[in-house]
């Protein structure tokens, strides 16, 4: 047992010096994911003029479905149709995919003094993003100011009203930054393991192991902590740029967090062995690994949320190893999660990770 212990070791010490004496290596491995990070949280640390909202008329009278019908003709608003029930509209405002919530109250739009129509309108928003929310109420201040210029009163017929619900909803960044985690624990799990091994045995240095009392386990367990412990580096250096710069603010445990990033990556690191394990040579290894990441990336909800897919597409994702990585990571690091709450997600990485493993063994060749 010792000399299988101190073989594999072995082995990630001489992978560890050869990489960190790699410039190009070093470049992509820490640099190259920061490059996304300042594009896309420049992108999504910015406000927008465009709100998505919910709209949820609770009245019968005619004018307020008249005020329901022409809402979002001017393109400031994008109204979210599917929500009808204001304790879903706040859950989907507390996952960022609306900016408010905007409610009709019964007594909206009745008839008051003189038969000239009434109301209160109520603009719910996030403690997280009051600026979306209160803009969202100052346009409808607006609106329902020349309403009442139009009546003739004096007074204001029409008023709004905002109210803070009690969770704290998830800025765009916030949003997107888990996706980014996410892509860098693929790329580094994916790639760089699907390039380096087959050029390892290019230039024989497996073949000369295999020669030597050394099995393909120790060799694949010292490989994998390698690389494990650069993916882990990567993701220390993206969480203090994206905490410094963007005003990252970490809401749920660290200590989850930390947790569910190396059991993540443990499992992305699976794929990478598996198809440099395979692979005769780059030829081979370059499309395989292009053919297993492009899925994961595009339908993971990396860069684009799964909740704008068909549902019938959500149900097939959800199987994708990338998902419930990406989706345990957003509901730690925005909402909170415990790893008891995410039992689900870690049951599909642990099955992920017990599959891709045994076929990595089976699968390995030496040259």
């Amino acid at each position: 047992m010792n000399r299988y212990i101190s073989g594999t070791l072995g082995v990630t010490r001489a992978y560890t010096k050869r990489f960190f004496r790699d410039k190009v290596a070093l470049f992509f491995t820490f640099l190259f994911p920061l490059i996304f990070l300042f594009v896309f949280g420049s992108i999504f640390n910015n406000t927008s003029m465009n709100f998505n909202i919910a709209l949820i008329n609770e009245s019968e009278s005619q004018f307020a479905k008249g005020f329901v019908q022409s809402a979002g003709e001017d393109g400031m608003f994008t109204i979210d149709h599917d929500v009808t029930d204001l304790d879903a509209a706040k859950q989907k405002m507390s996952r960022g995919e609306i900016d408010s919530v905007i409610v009709l109250p019964e007594s909206f739009g009745q008839p008051g003094d003189q038969g000239i129509p009434t109301g209160n309108m109520d603009v719910y928003y996030s403690k997280g993003s009051e600026q979306s929310g209160q803009a969202v109420a100052a346009v409808m201040e607006q609106v329902l100011g020349g309403i009442n210029k139009e009546l003739g009163r004096p007074d204001a017929a029409f008023t709004v009203e905002q109210k803070a619900t009690q969770d704290v909803g998830l800025s765009q960044f916030d949003y997107t930054f888990s996706g980014l985690i996410g892509f860098t624990i693929l790329s580094m799990g994916i790639f760089g393991l699907a390039n380096s091994m087959p050029q390892e045995k290019k230039s024989g240095a497996f073949r000369r192991l295999r020669a030597s009392p050394f099995r393909a386990s120790q060799l694949v367990t010292g490989i994998g902590v390698h690389y494990l412990i650069i993916t882990l580096l990567s993701v220390i250096s993206m969480v203090v740029i994206g905490t410094l710069v963007f005003n990252f603010d970490m809401r749920g445990s660290w200590l989850a967090f930390s947790v569910y990033v190396v059991l993540s990556s443990v499992m992305m690191l699976g794929f990478g062995l598996l198809i440099g394990g395979w692979a005769k040579n780059e030829n081979q290894a370059a499309p395989v690994s292009n053919l297993v990441s492009f899925p994961m990336m595009f339908l993971s909800g990396v860069f684009f949320p799964r909740f704008l897919f068909p549902e019938w597409l959500q149900g097939i994702t959800s199987y994708i190893p990338l998902t419930p990585v990406v989706d345990g990571l957003r509901r730690i690091m925005t909402e909170n999660a415990s790893l008891l709450e995410l039992g689900p997600q870690l049951g599909m990485i642990g099955l992920w990770t017990l599959a891709i493993y045994i076929l990595t063994i089976v699968l390995f060749r030496w040259e």
